[in-house]
């Protein structure tokens, strides 16, 4: 038979574990960090942010928009998400000081300046969205040191350079979104055998170069479903080797100054639905065999030299897709 005493400490043990989850503090340097970060920001976000401890603290919940997780005796902030509010002025570098983030997510903001070097010390970083901002000078190579990253947002931005090819470092990266900058160069081969990487969007650059560069290695892009290289000014043909890349969904080439035939092996992808050549400089015909692939739904080809009576698939209209549409 169990003693009295035995019983209430049994009955007390609840309250006891969760008297001291509630005690846990938040570790100072995320308390500074995010206090700095708050101290730079519009009052857009500030009204909101209430009290010193941003993980709460007694009667006051947590900053808007930041998440915190218990780790021993501490708690630290893992994700910050403060999009669409207007932030103005410089990248808060004092970002860089939460260690222990998985997610940063500043996009749709009015952000200026680079990308600190810092920003490599994120080491626990799963997910950087900072597209639609108005972020400037190269993409930061330190980048390349976020080895847990699988999404990457830099799009929408006047970021400039060439792209690192420190990027070629990330083997958990999924998606990879830097169009609608002012990027040059040619693109890392090493991005090429990226073992996850399922989207890849580098439209609206000023990049050069041809796609046989990036496919000459055996299992090239092994994951890849969406491609795109619009609107820029990549040259040459189109390699029979691109066949290699079978899960292959988006292929975006249009206005380019790609030129030549179009191999009939491209026709063999089994997954391509959406295949995209105008407003090049391509010539010839149409191989038989993209009308009679069974997935194919759209393939824009104005704007060529091809043959005369040689006809598109699907209904012609502008392919305007945002870059939410992939979005787990």
């Amino acid at each position: 038979m169990r003693s009295p005493l035995i019983l209430v400490f049994l009955c007390l043990l609840p309250s006891l574990f969760f008297a001291g989850v509630a005690a846990s503090k938040t570790l100072k340097r995320d308390v500074k960090a995010l206090n700095e970060i708050k101290a730079s920001l519009g009052w857009r976000v500030v009204y909101s942010w209430v009290g010193e401890d941003p993980c709460g603290d007694g009667d006051l919940p947590p900053w808007s928009g930041v998440t915190c997780s218990t780790q021993g005796d501490y708690r630290v902030v893992t994700e910050l998400e403060v999009y669409a509010v207007s932030i103005v002025g410089l990248f808060p570098t004092a970002v860089t000081n939460l260690l222990d983030l998985t997610r940063l997510d500043l996009h749709n903001n009015k952000l200026t300046g680079p990308i600190p070097p810092q920003i490599g010390r994120l080491k626990r970083l799963k997910i950087l969205n900072l597209r639609w901002n108005k972020l400037q000078d190269v993409i930061p190579p330190e980048i390349g040191e976020l080895k847990s990253l699988t999404h990457l947002y830099l799009s929408f931005n006047n970021f400039k350079g060439e792209i690192p090819a420190e990027l070629a470092n990330l083997p958990e990266l999924r998606y990879l979104y830097l169009q609608e900058n002012r990027l040059i160069g040619r693109i890392p081969p090493g991005l090429c055998n990226l073992p996850n990487l399922r989207h890849l969007d580098l439209g609206n650059n000023h990049l050069v170069g041809t796609l046989r560069e990036l496919t000459r290695n055996e299992g090239c892009f092994p994951s890849l479903r969406n491609f795109y290289l619009n609107n820029n000014y990549f040259t040459g043909g189109i390699p029979s080797q691109l066949a290699n890349v079978t899960n292959l969904e988006i292929l975006y080439l249009s206005h380019n100054k790609m030129s030549g035939i179009i191999p009939t092996e491209i026709a063999h992808i089994p997954k391509l639905t959406f295949l995209y050549l105008d407003h090049n400089q391509f010539s010839g015909r149409i191989p038989d065999a993209f009308y009679k692939h069974p997935l194919l739904k759209e393939m824009y080809i104005e704007g060529n030299s091809f043959r005369a009576g040689t006809k598109p698939i699907g209904l012609h209209k502008v392919l305007e897709l945002s870059d939410t549409e992939f979005l787990f």
